[in-house]
């Protein structure tokens, strides 16, 4: 089977002659110029040579100027991110009319969450800082700040539609929110879900896979059950949540599931190449053929040797 082929037989839960895998990792961040930007994708997708490749995202929505009151945070909605989405479309673009054409392209997506931060991360707030922030804003003034979700929304589902138009296979949605010690269940159902839900809703409807993966530890899974519908495969830290792939399996019912390995510590970071090699060969014969994505938790760091993604899938390759 060729490898787009593969994915999508392990998508559809059809027959694959192997499991597929897919590995990502954030590239350095002095690799900037969008040539070099390419290059480092082609690089890292010839010399690790798995099934699924991701393009990395940087063009983070951001309005350009410092955030740190609500009335400023109001200017998102007014502001034009059209370039941003034009920037991710034209790299996509490039990238995909230079790499093998048999492999099956993803393009990161930030979920709402994530993206409603990033106005201010990109101009210097620290993470958990601008979490605060904006959770605080809603619960203060939820009238004000609401309308920022929105308007982040309304490009998420430009941005979607652009992947579509640029000719990715899926796009690698990525949702935060889940933590128990961050939110509510109630404001997750109120102020997150939502948002995603239509986000992913726009992904299916472009007629691109939409692979949904759910970031961090201290997890509420639960919260996600009503995800399922709109999720064609689904990625999360088994470690960190934690939540395994079996208890993922139930949660998430038809939906294919890729992961499977640390991204940040255990065999994938610090195991001998045979005690790499003896936990892929686990993986695969616990869970099978059928529906599974061979992966890790998260996005790579980006010191990991490309050398031990390679040997994972010629490993795997070989099952």
């Amino acid at each position: 089977m060729e490898k787009r082929e593969r994915v999508i037989a392990a998508i559809r839960g059809e027959a694959v002659d192997h499991v597929p895998c897919g590995f990502s990792l954030h590239f350095p961040k002095s690799v900037t110029a969008h040539e070099a930007v390419v290059k480092e994708h082609l690089d890292f997708f010839t010399q690790t040579d798995t099934d699924i490749v991701k393009i990395m995202n940087e063009n983070l929505l951001n309005i350009g100027r410092p955030i740190s009151t609500l009335e400023e945070l109001a200017q998102l909605p007014h502001a034009d991110l059209r370039p941003l989405i034009d920037r991710q479309a034209e790299l996509t673009r490039d990238i995909k009319a230079q790499c093998d054409p048999q492999l099956f392209l993803l393009g990161t997506l930030h979920g709402i969450c994530a993206s409603s931060i990033h106005p201010m991360e990109t101009q210097g707030m620290e993470y958990l800082t601008a979490r605060n922030f904006i959770l605080n804003g809603l619960r203060q003034n939820e009238a004000a700040v609401l309308p920022v979700l929105e308007a982040a929304c309304d490009w998420l589902c430009e941005f979607a539609k652009s992947y579509a138009q640029a000719g990715v296979d899926g796009i690698y949605y990525a949702s935060l929110g889940g933590e128990r010690d961050l939110l509510t269940d109630e404001e997750f159902e109120k102020w997150i879900k939502p948002f995603d839900l239509r986000v992913m809703q726009t992904i299916r409807e472009t007629g691109c896979y939409c692979f949904l993966h759910i970031c961090k530890d201290g997890l509420n899974m639960e919260r996600y059950r009503d995800f399922a519908p709109l999720a064609d495969v689904v990625n999360w830290g088994i470690y960190e949540a934690p939540c395994s792939l079996e208890e993922g399996k139930k949660l998430f019912g038809d939906c294919t599931i890729m992961g499977g390995l640390p991204n940040r510590s255990g065999v994938m970071t610090e195991g001998t190449q045979e005690q790499l090699d003896d936990a892929v060969r686990q993986l695969v014969s616990e869970q099978g053929k059928t529906k599974f994505i061979l992966g890790a938790d998260c996005t790579l760091p980006s010191e990991i040797s490309w050398s031990r993604i390679r040997s994972i899938s010629d490993t795997v390759h070989t099952i």
